[in-house]
């Protein structure tokens, strides 16, 4: 059922899990996963040494003589440590003998691999050593609801979101208030601080030029119609599901509530709908779909769906009244008005 705007859905199993596997892709393990340790992978303005051995003969770089502390190691191999180079800001650096190598985003190992290939033919069986000196382009910015917005270095530990976190001295609101956003070049994810907590694959491993925003976002829904309380209700951020909502506001009323006709007013996700139900619906301008979905807890099974359907923030919870209830209100008022006349006549001579 629906009309030109919005989409009137009943709650079912597969609706349900559709909307379920749709919240569970936000997480960080699988929409970033774990960024490489700093020293790993080079930037510009990082410094790097880098040591090339030759077997015997040496033909290229042992012909020199090379260093000492090099050769001093072996009385056969030859091997030459080249000077301490600055990763430039086109993010090449030069070898001789070797030329240009591009090595901004790549880690010290590929470095290492490239050079020897480029040496293949030139030197004698070249073994290339690539070591980061100095780091300067690994860093996370951290800002937000925090103690301390900072840029915060990262080491050859591989320092992780809550490492991150705690440097700068932790989150202001409470944890269950706060979201987690980090922007990792054109990517962006989000998740509630207290599900990184509870979760220990979400504590992903960060990587450079990681932007980490900590978002103060107190969750919250409303309720109305015929339920035990007609108010806002807030609500942690790693979520509840629709019982635990009913249960905030004290269910429903027994002499007023339509079990057949709770609404929860959505603006949904497309990707957590029915592409069929989607097809042709009108959207707002962030793109979300205006969707109302019906429940009918005269069905038991419904209070399983109930048990695992997620509340998501700015939804609204409306409970109609039963088709006997605005009657039921007329016979109280009118009940309220007639009985104590009838009670006084009977009494007076």
């Amino acid at each position: 059922m629906d009309n030109a705007d919005i989409r009137v859905i009943d709650l079912s199993d597969a609706i349900a899990r559709r909307i379920i596997a749709a919240e569970g892709k936000a997480s960080f393990a699988d929409s970033l996963g774990d960024g490489l340790a700093a020293g790993t992978v080079v930037g510009k303005g990082d410094v790097i040494d880098i040591a090339i051995w030759e077997a015997p003969p040496a033909a290229l770089f042992g012909a020199v003589g090379g260093e000492a502390r090099l050769n001093a190691s072996t009385s056969t191999a030859r091997g030459t440590s080249l000077p301490e180079q600055m990763i430039g800001a086109d993010g090449m650096l030069v070898v001789p003998f070797v030329g240009r190598i591009e090595a901004a985003g790549r880690t010290t190992t590929q470095i290492a691999q490239e050079v020897n290939r480029r040496l293949v033919g030139i030197a004698h069986q070249p073994q290339t050593i690539v070591r980061l000196v100095r780091n300067a382009a690994s860093n996370v910015t951290v800002v937000g609801d925090v103690s301390s917005s900072a840029r915060v270095p990262l080491t050859s530990k591989g320092e992780r979101l809550l490492d991150v976190i705690a440097s700068v001295g932790g989150v202001k609101q409470p944890v269950g208030k706060v979201t987690i956003q980090i922007t990792r070049g054109p990517r962006i994810a989000a998740m509630p601080l207290q599900a990184v907590i509870r979760d220990p694959r979400q504590n992903i491993r960060l990587q450079a030029d990681d932007v980490v925003t900590a978002l103060f976002q107190p969750f919250s829904f409303t309720a109305l119609g015929a339920t035990g309380r007609n108010e806002e209700v807030p609500f942690e951020g790693t979520g509840i599901t629709l019982v635990q909502a009913l249960g905030r506001v004290a269910g429903l009323q027994d002499q007023r509530a339509d079990v057949k006709g709770l609404f929860i007013f959505r603006l949904e996700d497309p990707a957590a709908m029915d592409p069929v139900l989607a097809a042709g619906a009108r959207t707002t301008p962030d793109g979300k779909i205006p969707v109302i979905y019906r429940v009918n807890f005269k069905d038991p099974a419904t209070f399983f769906l109930a048990q695992g359907f997620p509340i998501h923030d700015k939804d609204v919870l409306y409970v109609s009244n039963a088709p006997l209830a605005d009657i039921q209100k007329f016979v109280n008022v009118i009940s309220s008005t007639i009985l104590p006349i009838a009670t006084v006549s009977t009494i007076v001579p």
